[in-house]
């Protein structure tokens, strides 16, 4: 009788180690329909931008969003951020430079909020001049993902400021006698 009662603790160890181990493949299954979702606004926000389409771009965020660009003011409503983006797409293209997200995020869920981080590369003739990483925050309404803040910052600091220009020689008068 004692080595079945052995036996038994046994066994129940061994379920819960089965349940455990059930819980952690749950955890690594593939990503949900909210996830994917948000992956694919990151793809579309690429895409779109590389095209040069801020309208495109915009359309992805909320009426209300706030975008917080590095090194400028945070642009507030959907319209301002188009505005911004027809500008920052402008000079991209200009300069020749194509942005490219990295697929591999890190995306998380919790009711109609979702986040997105991850690294970025801007290329300009395929030469890396910008290597950083971005955070996304997104709300679901109407069955859509739309951002409502998002951020972005390069890895390496700021190139430092021009120095100030040399005070211009003036003429002086000679001294009074």
């Amino acid at each position: 009788m004692v080595r079945f009662k052995d036996m038994s603790w046994f066994g129940a160890g061994a379920v819960a180690l089965i349940g455990a181990m059930a819980g952690i493949a749950h955890a690594a299954s593939p990503a949900n329909a909210d996830e994917t979702a948000i992956r694919a606004q990151a793809s579309n926000w690429e895409k779109a931008y590389n095209a040069g389409d801020a309208k495109a771009v915009a359309a992805l965020y909320a009426e209300d969003a706030l975008l917080l660009p590095p090194g400028a003011p945070g642009v507030k409503g959907r319209a301002a951020i188009l505005e911004f983006f027809t500008k920052d797409i402008a000079g991209a293209k200009a300069a020749g430079a194509v942005f490219v997200l990295n697929p591999k995020t890190d995306v998380g869920v919790s009711g109609n909020t979702g986040w997105e981080s991850g690294t970025y590369k801007a290329t300009v003739k395929a030469a890396v001049v910008e290597s950083g990483k971005f955070l996304s925050v997104s709300r679901k309404k109407d069955g859509k993902w739309l951002y409502i803040r998002d951020t972005w910052n390069a890895d390496a600091p700021p190139a430092p400021a021009a120095p100030p220009a040399p005070p211009k020689a003036t003429a002086t008068a000679p001294p009074a006698k």
